[in-house]
């Protein structure tokens, strides 16, 4: 599809897993799939030209390489593919966005872990819930990943990918976990891994690093996190229940 535009040689994936980066509450999505990029070595390979995403170029410190903000990332040692996203999507955009990935998703006959932070001030280890389109609940069930206690909405680009994953009635799940409202949460990204993404995955990731550098990832992504906090619902991916949305 021209709005995915692949970079460098063809890969051989059948029926893969993608996992989704967007940011939002927390960073969760986006701290816990940069973490698996890395740890897994993926290679990138295609960028995402959807209608409304930002036309901006970024760079990393010490690399002359300037990318498109939004770009799919793949292994096809582990049948697996992952969104990586570095900036923030515009309300207008979110709508055409989701259309345009889910169209490709699709394409790929691949199974999307949309990922989500709940809000919530805890004291002990963050919970994981899941939820599901299609048939994937059941998928759930088999890896004992807990119903949510109460009812909820997911906004922003994550919420628009599970409507019409729902509308469609295609297989995805949405994976939630309790995150920090207010700061980069490294800590609940690591149980996002552990308890989510790379048990349906079956991939094994190392997040000691995530928990051994928790402070420094939190001072990097502050601003970042800050951001996603003065922008509106329809542009931050988080999870809250459903009588705080209403």
């Amino acid at each position: 599809m021209a709005q995915i535009r692949q970079q460098g040689p063809e890969i051989d994936l059948e029926e893969p897993i993608l996992v989704e980066g967007f940011p939002g509450l927390g960073l969760v999505g986006k701290i816990a799939t940069d973490h698996l990029i890395d740890e897994l070595d993926m290679r990138y390979y295609a960028s995402v030209d959807c209608k409304g995403l930002p036309r901006v170029g970024v760079y990393r410190g010490g690399d002359r390489t300037a990318q498109p903000p939004v770009r799919l990332y793949a292994s096809e040692e582990h049948d697996l593919l992952a969104l990586r996203s570095d900036v923030p999507i515009s309300s207008e955009a979110v709508g055409s966005v989701a259309e345009c990935l889910t169209e490709w998703i699709v394409s790929q006959d691949a199974l999307p872990l949309y990922l989500s932070g709940l809000p919530a001030e805890r004291e002990d280890e963050p919970d994981v819930y899941g939820v599901g389109t299609g048939d994937a609940g059941g998928l759930l069930e088999s890896y004992d990943i807990d119903v949510p206690p109460e009812d909820g909405v997911v906004t922003g680009p994550t919420g628009a990918l599970i409507n019409r994953a729902a509308q469609r009635d295609y297989d995805s799940v949405g994976l939630v976990v309790e995150s920090s409202p207010q700061f980069p949460d490294p800590e609940s990204a690591s149980v996002l891994l552990e308890e989510g993404i790379c048990r349906i995955a079956d991939v094994k990731v190392n997040v000691q690093e995530l928990l051994d550098r928790a402070a420094e990832i939190r001072e990097k992504r502050e601003q970042f996190a800050q951001q996603m906090q003065q922008i509106g619902q329809e542009e931050s991916s988080q999870a809250q229940p459903l009588r705080m949305y209403q």
